[in-house]
């Protein structure tokens, strides 16, 4: 009964390692995968959701842009009745109209174009970093899955010994001390459970949170930290790739650009506006000739022009400010070339780290850990060894197996940090 129950116990690691790489899928759950977490996360994340409703304000100042100054309506009366001449008396009608002079309008339409360009790359930027966010998140909710499975095999096995170790105490090989090290062992996967299903609970709350799903609605996740990835392009073609894709130096160029603009409005802002009115008037006087009073009525058709004179203003801090404004975000655009540049260096480096550890552990570790535990149980299924020894190997084999899957995270995090960087996914596509 011994040997078969080691024999089962042996049986399940072959399975248990195939399977170590795979969330699982619980039964009756919706199941989402990566792209579909990600769909969901960029429809309803709570900041996306607020900075998307800020283009309107960004429509309204293209539309104001691009209006005419309102007429100005203005109507003048008098009377001489408070200074003794109370038949005389006076009205004018007026209207006025602004010009917009030295292309002002064509101007302020251009800043305001630019000014929903660069919002246009920015929102883009903040789609790349929940994209990266929302990754991260799921990956970590896939190790959290996997762990837990991996302490399930865990109280398997203790199990499994356990029953070994019973049959083998009723026949009188073993002492009781070796059962009760093994109830230990059992205690302590099982608590290991807890604490495994208590870090999934965490992680699938966070990414619900991203997601924008309403309390109580947690969807099952399927996905695998073992993908294979081919990075074929050099360090020098990321970088480039990454200065020609990441929306926050598009947002910057776009910036930049607008600085240009704002310079040559501030510039056309130095010319007056010129204000031309009609006026239409009515002018009614008395005269007295010969002792006689007579009445006149007199109506006048009149034209207005005004500008202001640029004597003391020619709008010179405006243009400095313009200035100011365009070589600060030269500087801020230099500054995050030079950023992005160094983030790909890092991403790349920590990528290829990451897969030179995992390839350590698919190569040797792994493979040999497996072999080992074996061996050590069915030495003590022969007598060879005692109930220490197993405990002691299928520990390590149950930390190096979570060491494995750590490796595996890192690996897929450090590739979701490059894509990031890059702003397009390895696999084609710009984020």
């Amino acid at each position: 009964m011994g040997t078969t129950l080691l024999g089962r116990g042996a049986l399940l690691l072959a399975p248990g390692i195939l399977c170590l790489f795979s969330a699982p899928v619980f039964a009756g759950a919706e199941k989402l995968a990566l792209r579909q977490v990600i769909e969901i996360s960029l429809q309803n994340n709570g900041e996306l959701t607020s900075f998307r409703e800020e283009k309107g304000i960004r429509d309204a100042g293209k539309i104001r842009a691009g209006l005419l100054p309102n007429p100005t309506l203005d109507l003048e009366g008098a009377t001489g009745a408070l200074t003794g001449s109370r038949d005389e008396n006076s009205l004018a009608l007026g209207v006025s109209q602004e010009f917009l002079l030295a292309g002002k309008k064509s101007k302020r339409l251009d800043v305001a174009e630019r000014e929903l360009e660069a919002y246009r790359w920015q929102f883009a930027d903040r789609e790349r970093a929940v994209r990266e966010e929302v990754k991260t998140a799921f990956y970590d909710a896939i190790l959290a899955e996997l762990r837990l499975n991996l302490t399930d095999r865990s109280i398997v096995l203790n199990r499994q010994l356990l029953g070994v170790t019973k049959e083998r105490l009723a026949a009188g090989d073993i002492p009781e001390l070796d059962m009760n090290l093994v109830k230990v062992e059992l205690t302590r996967s099982e608590g290991a459970r807890i604490e495994a299903e208590r870090a999934l609970l965490q992680n699938r709350s966070r990414l619900s949170t991203l997601m924008g799903l309403p309390p109580g609605e947690s969807p099952a996740f399927v996905g695998a930290l073992d993908s294979d990835v081919s990075l074929t392009k050099t360090l020098g073609g990321l970088k480039q790739l990454a200065l020609g894709s990441r929306p926050d130096l598009k947002a910057l160029e776009a910036e930049k650009s607008r600085g240009d603009a704002d310079v040559g409005l501030a510039q056309s802002e130095a010319i007056p506006n010129l204000t031309a009115g009609i006026v239409f008037r009515r002018d009614a006087t008395t005269m007295e000739i010969g002792g006689v009073e007579g009445k006149d009525t007199a109506y006048t058709i009149g034209l207005k022009l005004s500008m202001p004179i640029p004597l003391f203003d020619r709008n010179h801090a405006g243009v400095q400010e313009a200035r100011a404004r365009r070589s600060s975000t030269e500087s801020r655009l230099a500054a995050a070339v030079r950023n992005a540049e160094r983030e790909v260096e890092t991403a790349y480096a920590s990528f290829l780290n990451a897969e030179k550890v995992l390839s350590l552990y698919k190569s040797n570790i792994v493979p040999q850990l497996e072999e080992n535990l074996k061996l050590t149980q069915e030495a003590y299924r022969l007598g060879e060894v005692g109930i220490l020894a197993v405990i002691q190997e299928q520990k390590k084999f149950f930390e190096v197996s979570d060491s494995y899957l750590t490796a595996l995270h890192a690996r897929q995090t450090a590739l979701v940090k490059l894509e990031s960087a890059v702003a397009t996914d390895i696999n084609g596509g710009a984020q």
